[in-house]
């Protein structure tokens, strides 16, 4: 491998990790509160549909940012809505959630832009461009460290630089803050939380909400910046990955990074390896490169689905005792 795979290869895992980590913290802050989001596949599909299609038609990249944020609250308020209001199984309005995405998007970009699933390709002030951190080229020429800022931290999008400080920041609210602690709580003990005063309902509407924010932010990425554009079925399985790595992460957010990360770098060697032959090996196929985000996914969910230990009340409707 040489020294340009190699640079490409990282910059690759810090860009392919980025919609991973911010659903995965939409994932997060539902199933703290005790809300299962199977439906983060779905949000994420119509946050890049809505995103590009408001892009497209105002020629706006941050009116199509609020577009993709809108759709995420609006999916997530529907989930709340079906899972906390009227207490309804959680994974079955996840999931109808995931199925109507998949077949709106299509539908509607058909009928909107005839374009077979697609939205027209946007021009660069539609979309978001990638930004150059302060001295990048002054300090290029330091050995190692030039190299790590200049040439893999330096050149990303702006939302790779707010996904990344989202970790920190989802840390400290959830263990520093009030908001925090109850939502914590809530997620193990929502009948204490009750008798405590605070509503079971609102904090569970707030997290799952919050999460269609973070989802709306992942959905615009996809398809406003590492793409030009929506298509088809571009979400590829990212919102499962996401749930996959938040289980394997134990529900933390330090852990969330590491192995989003990892999904990123096999992402990104996929993308690099593809059509070159390794040394004895020879030349593998194509598709089982792509096939290795897959792969990781199911490895871990059937080697650790068993030791992560989920907040106690996830996935369970809360009814007021009387």
């Amino acid at each position: 491998m040489s020294y340009v795979d190699l640079i490409s290869i990282l910059q690759g895992t810090i860009r392919m990790s980025v919609p991973l980590i911010l659903t995965a913290l939409a994932g997060l802050y539902a199933e703290r509160s005790g809300v299962v989001d199977i439906g983060l596949e779905g949000k994420l599909l119509a946050a890049a549909f809505c995103g590009a299609s408001a892009a497209t038609a105002t020629g706006s990249a941050s009116l199509g940012l609020l577009a993709a944020i809108g759709i995420g609250v609006a999916f997530s308020g529907i989930h709340g809505y079906a899972s906390i209001s009227q207490r309804g199984d959680q994974i079955v309005s996840g999931t109808a959630i995931n199925f109507i995405a998949m077949g709106a998007t299509v539908i509607i970009a058909n009928a909107w832009f005839g374009q077979a699933g697609r939205t027209p390709s946007l021009p660069s002030e539609s979309k978001f461009n990638t930004i150059t951190l302060p001295f990048a080229a002054e300090i290029r020429e330091i050995p190692v460290l030039g190299t790590i800022y200049s040439d893999i931290l330096s050149g990303h999008f702006l939302l790779t630089y707010v996904a990344y400080a989202l970790i920190p920041v989802t840390w400290w609210v959830l263990y520093r803050t009030r908001f925090g602690l109850r939502l914590r709580a809530v997620g193990e003990n929502p009948g204490a939380v009750d008798t405590a005063g605070i509503s079971v309902v609102k904090l569970r509407y707030q997290a799952v909400l919050l999460g269609g924010v973070f989802v709306g932010l992942a959905g615009a990425f996809l398809s406003m910046a590492v793409s030009a554009g929506f298509t088809k079925g571009m979400s590829a399985g990212k919102g499962f990955i996401a749930l996959a790595a938040l289980v394997f992460a134990n529900w933390k957010p330090k852990n969330i990074l590491f192995t989003c990360l990892l999904f990123g770098f096999l992402d990104a060697l996929s993308i690099n390896m593809q059509g070159k032959t390794i040394p004895v090996i020879g030349a593998i196929p194509v598709q089982l490169w792509t096939a290795l985000p897959y792969i990781l996914t199911v490895v871990l969910l059937a080697g650790f689905i068993g030791k992560a230990i989920p907040p106690k009340a996830s996935g369970t409707p809360y009814v007021k005792e009387r």
